[in-house]
């Protein structure tokens, strides 16, 4: 009975506990319930809520606006004297200095050939012989033949005023008998003997030569012309001088050094006549127009700008390596002699330019196929507005169409979300 009623007395106990334990775990259950109805309402009124995205605005502005295109130059001086080596062999003297200024004329180096001045002269004296033959055979002979024409004609003249004197006389003796037939016959011979002299003189003074002697002496004087400028030009080339006012803005060679036929032996240029050949890559070469501001760059003077104008546009496209390319040139304006020749400069063309134009920042214009638009705010709310555009350049875009200053306009959001029509949004500025 004790053992019975120790068993009965521990049942009730554990029944209790187990009732409690399954209790506590619906309460949990219904806890778990309830905050999980809660956060799906909570979530609910979340979503249901209008999404408010920070943007970041802009008002359009006035200012002047342009676009360009940009590419590598090199500078080459205009009309510039190149004085090359003609043949193989030594520079006898230098007469100039790098930097210094020369007229036309000057001697600046003088290649060794010691026979240069004599073969001149010696082209030169024959030059002089055969002119004067030819000028001989144009007038009928030297001036000494001329002389002894002359004398002979009037020797000849004279015969002839007297033979006919002689024959007149002769005749009205012979009427009156005093003269026979046989003197009047003689005189009449003597006369015509003298009109033959007379005749002959003349017709050697005027046509001495034919023409086949004038066109032998015209020959002979080009082709003696034709030595002495040949030896001109290969006195020259160990003689060179000057045919411009400019400066020697290149002398890579010394007194005494040996060059080889065709070596670069000194420049002239005026410093202050520059242009600038550039290579534009195929869809630019349309935008280029003569006359368009140019600015040019040299890494040289990275603080220094100078400004030029297009002189020639491209004319063709030609490849070069990787690139299709039409050459321009440009033309200095304000060169001083402080922008070096052969230099490598970046130039940037002026295509277009509209001043004081409405414009905004370049991010705020976007594009669906030839369409564009820009987003204005109005009433916190973003409205795609389409826009007719003018120049554009990186920074900011001409607007000629669909804005007015007054608007707002969005450039992007700060969490980089996409921007849409009638979208939410709290300005940034």
């Amino acid at each position: 009975m004790r053992t019975d009623s120790r068993l009965a007395g521990s049942a009730i106990p554990r029944r209790n506990i187990l009732s409690e334990s399954v209790m506590g775990r619906v309460k949990m259950w219904h806890l778990g319930l309830l905050l999980a109805i809660i956060s799906a309402v909570s979530l609910a009124d979340h979503l249901n809520k209008p999404e408010v995205l920070e943007v970041r605005v802009a008002l359009p502005t006035h200012q002047d606006i342009e676009s360009s295109v940009s590419t590598i130059g090199r500078v080459v001086p205009v009309g510039e004297f190149q004085a090359r080596a003609n043949f193989s062999g030594m520079v006898e003297k230098v007469y100039v200095q790098l930097g210094q200024k020369v007229s036309p004329g000057q001697l600046l180096i003088k290649m060794k050939d010691p026979f240069a001045s004599s073969r001149v002269a010696a082209a030169n004296a024959a030059l002089q012989s055969v002119k004067v033959n030819n000028e001989n055979v144009q007038r009928n002979g030297s001036q000494e033949d001329r002389i002894n024409f002359a004398t002979e004609r009037t020797r000849a003249q004279l015969e002839q005023s007297t033979a006919t004197k002689a024959l007149s006389a002769l005749k009205q003796l012979e009427q009156n008998g005093s003269a026979s037939e046989s003197e009047v016959v003689a005189a009449e011979q003597r006369l015509q003997a003298a009109n033959a002299n007379m005749q002959a003189l003349d017709e050697r003074t005027r046509n001495r030569y034919s023409a086949k002697d004038v066109a032998s002496w015209k020959a002979k004087v080009a082709e003696a012309q034709s030595s002495l400028d040949a030896e001109k030009v290969t006195f020259a080339n160990a003689n060179i001088t000057s045919p411009i006012s400019g400066t020697i803005y290149l002398l890579p060679v010394l007194q005494y050094d040996f060059v080889p036929m065709g070596a670069d032996l000194l420049r002239v240029a005026d410093m202050t006549k520059l242009e600038i050949r550039a290579n534009f890559d195929e869809p630019d070469v349309g935008k280029l127009i003569v006359g368009q501001q140019v600015k040019i760059k040299w890494d040289g003077k990275p603080d220094q700008t100078w400004q030029g104008h297009i002189k020639h546009a491209p004319m063709a496209v030609v490849t070069s390596g990787p690139r299709s390319v039409g050459e321009c040139t440009i033309e200095v304006d304000d060169s001083k002699g402080d922008l070096p020749a052969n230099t490598n400069v970046n130039v940037i063309v002026t295509t277009r330019r509209s001043p004081h134009a409405l414009t905004i920042p370049r991010e705020a214009l976007h594009t669906e196929g030839p369409a564009s638009f820009a987003y204005r705010v109005v009433g916190a709310r973003l409205v795609k507005t389409s826009v007719e555009v003018g120049v554009v350049n990186l920074a900011g875009v001409e607007i000629t169409k669909g804005l007015t200053s007054n608007d707002v306009i969005a450039l992007h959001a700060l969490n980089n979300q996409e921007l849409r029509d009638s979208l939410k949004i709290q300005e940034v500025r």
